[in-house]
């Protein structure tokens, strides 16, 4: 591994380790008896569980340094055997800290509201509101204690161990790699993003075919985990009187479904931009349409030779400099000083990219695999920027810094834009450079407003359906390709669809969380919001940026956004705003490209199949 971990513990199961693991599962039977043997919450036993509380909240800064640690093992090294014990028995522990969880919302699904609030207001739980409302919310529709934890108990072996299924096959996955000059290699599934990143289309072709192969195969397996996860989660809805399985993902989003509504509404409006791109991206590649190995792929500009990893870091390093002081000299003495990535391409690592941390080291980690290519540098700034957002919230107290994904994607995307915009306002980057820039800035573009509309779509439609029962493999298949072909339109070239994204996206798999993905699209949108209002003030916006960082646990998404930035989440015309944003880059590599690629001439902005829009939804 390239990352140094020993700020965690100085030896993987070592004295140190055992010892933290002993203490920590001491301390959870204790607090699990403790909690157990309260009463509900009354004035009179207010004190107790607020002593109650503080020793929850110690025991989650704990779990977080064994959890972070352990999945910095586990994804660096999936096929050590020890380390993926370690991961399950991690499970476990999850579901026994869960059991007092379960405590928690028994002792404030009754409480009055003269109660509670006497409860939020003692001054030892002073930062802890949002966390406390948010407990008090899900309280209301939880089981009953014993109900709950016997869904914690079943969850370790039920849906988790799905997830970890999925985990396993999914980092042990290889495909048979054939090259255009017919070389062909064994390849980790965990290289092939980047394969299909590749600037040769037939590489990206041979990559998407030979993984496609490999997932075949494991077709049933994936198909049967992601119909348990599902099917477990709406059975739970069920039990806990959930009316309908999105008031889950808004919930763990802090979102409210007018916000939904209305991002998406503003999505459908204006998918022409993002279809305009990926025109754009045919056109440069000698095409009418693309395919789906195509979106994530930069064009073949000159000046495009590899990107070492060294030249990775200076670069970013570099960029976040001159922008912005504090994010480059954060990058420099913690992430690249202290050795927080692990980045090396080898057999055995999970595919995909991460930002775990610990709040009691009140450190980070980054992984990802690096395969010198600018979408792998621009997945370092991403990571950076997630590991910048938890050192501005460093010292506040866990149940502060517990914020929603819909918050966290906008400090990477944040950090990204820092590095496209650094790159393209250096008088040293000539005009080829500054091409790939906005490539890959209205590339990644495309991602957020037509691919993740699509997982979206296609996991809704999963869920409707499997209300009524399991959806077989030919059923996944075709729904993928049609929900990619409804929201891409035309641009989608006929039979480039892949009808194994249900079954090779890691995001449908994660157990924890629901509909990992329209927060991805809110952050870039919200991101592009910031990044705006930066540029309008300068570095005079950047206290304002951080304070919105520090708030991203205090309060809904909606309210945070309103205290700090003054704006409103619940309108399309905020979203519409954001999406309109990328005309500037579009046109601008619209204009770039005949400077680069000789006898290139864009289609003019307002023609194409789709130019009036297709329907949506």
């Amino acid at each position: 591994m390239t990352w140094d971990l020993t700020s965690y513990f100085h030896e993987f199961n070592g004295a140190e380790m055992l010892h933290f693991k002993a203490a920590l599962s001491n301390d959870i039977g204790a607090l699990q008896g403790e909690a157990a043997a309260l009463p509900a919450l009354t004035k009179d036993n207010a004190q107790d569980w607020e002593r109650l509380l503080l020793s929850n909240e110690d025991l989650a800064r704990r779990m977080s340094h064994l959890s972070s640690y352990i999945s910095c093992l586990a994804s660096a090294d999936a096929c050590n055997e020890a380390y993926m014990k370690e991961e399950a028995a991690l499970a476990r522990w999850r579901a026994e800290v869960a059991k007092i969880r379960a405590e928690l919302l028994r002792a404030l699904k009754d409480a009055s509201d003269d109660v509670y609030s006497n409860l939020v207001a003692r001054p030892a739980l002073a930062g802890a509101a949002n966390y406390l409302n948010r407990l008090r919310e899900e309280a209301r529709r939880a089981m009953s204690s014993a109900e709950e934890i016997l869904a914690a108990d079943l969850g370790v072996d039920g849906i988790q161990a799905w997830g970890r299924l999925y985990n396993a096959i999914s980092s042990k996955l290889e495909f048979d790699m054939v090259y255009p000059d017919g070389r062909r290699q064994r390849v980790p599934m965990s290289q092939r993003r980047s394969l299909m990143d590749h600037r040769d289309r037939c590489v990206r072709r041979a990559a998407f075919e030979g993984g496609n192969e490999a997932w075949k195969n494991l077709e049933d397996v994936a198909a049967a985990a992601l119909n348990a996860i599902a099917g477990t989660r709406l059975t739970l809805n069920r039990y806990r009187k959930v009316n309908h399985f999105l008031d889950i993902a808004l919930f763990q989003a802090a979102i409210n479904r007018k916000t939904l509504d209305a991002m998406l509404s503003a999505l459908y409006a204006n998918a022409e931009v993002g279809r305009r791109i990926l025109r754009l991206k045919a056109e440069a590649m000698g095409h009418k349409a693309v395919a789906w190995y195509d979106l994530g792929a930069p064009l073949n500009l000159p000046d495009s030779e590899k990107l070492s990893w060294k030249a990775a870091q200076s670069t970013v390093a570099e960029s976040f400099a001159r922008a912005y002081p504090a994010l480059g000299e954060f990058f420099q003495r913690q992430v690249l000083a202290r050795r927080w990535v692990d980045w090396e391409p080898r057999p055995g690592k999970r595919p995909g990219a991460f930002c775990t941390g610990s709040m009691l080291s009140k450190e980070s980690r980054i992984f990802m695999t690096y395969n010198e290519s600018l979408g792998d540098m621009l997945t370092l700034a991403h990571e950076a920027g997630h590991a910048f957002h938890g050192f501005l919230m460093r010292d506040l107290r866990p149940y502060g810094r517990i914020y929603p994904m819909t918050l966290a994607e906008t400090a990477s995307t944040f950090g990204e834009q820092v590095l496209i915009n650094g790159l393209l306002d250096d008088p040293a980057v000539n005009v080829a450079q500054k091409a790939m820039m906005l490539d890959a800035e209205v590339g990644h573009a495309a991602i957020y407003l037509l691919d993740i509309p699509v997982r979206y779509e296609f996991e809704k439609t999963l869920y409707e359906e499997r209300q009524r029962g399991e959806l077989g493999v030919s059923r996944l298949k075709e729904l993928m390709v049609e929900t990619q072909r409804r929201i891409l339109g035309a641009v989608l070239e006929p039979g480039g669809e892949d009808p194994y994204f249900w079954a090779s996206k890691l995001h449908f798999y994660i157990s924890g969380i629901t509909f990992y993905n329209f927060p991805y699209t809110f952050g870039f949108l919200l991101s592009r919001c910031l990044y705006a209002m930066f540029n309008t003030s300068g570095r005079e916006f950047l206290p304002q940026y951080e304070q919105f960082l520090r708030l991203a646990g205090s309060d809904t998404a909606e309210n945070v956004v309103r205290q700090t930035l003054g704006r409103n989440l619940e309108t399309p015309e905020f979203w519409s705003e954001a999406i309109q944003s990328l005309e500037r880059p579009l046109s601008r590599l619209e204009a770039l490209l005949p400077k680069v690629l000789p006898g290139f001439e864009a289609t003019p902005a307002n023609s194409g199949p789709d130019s009036k829009g297709t329907p949506l939804a």
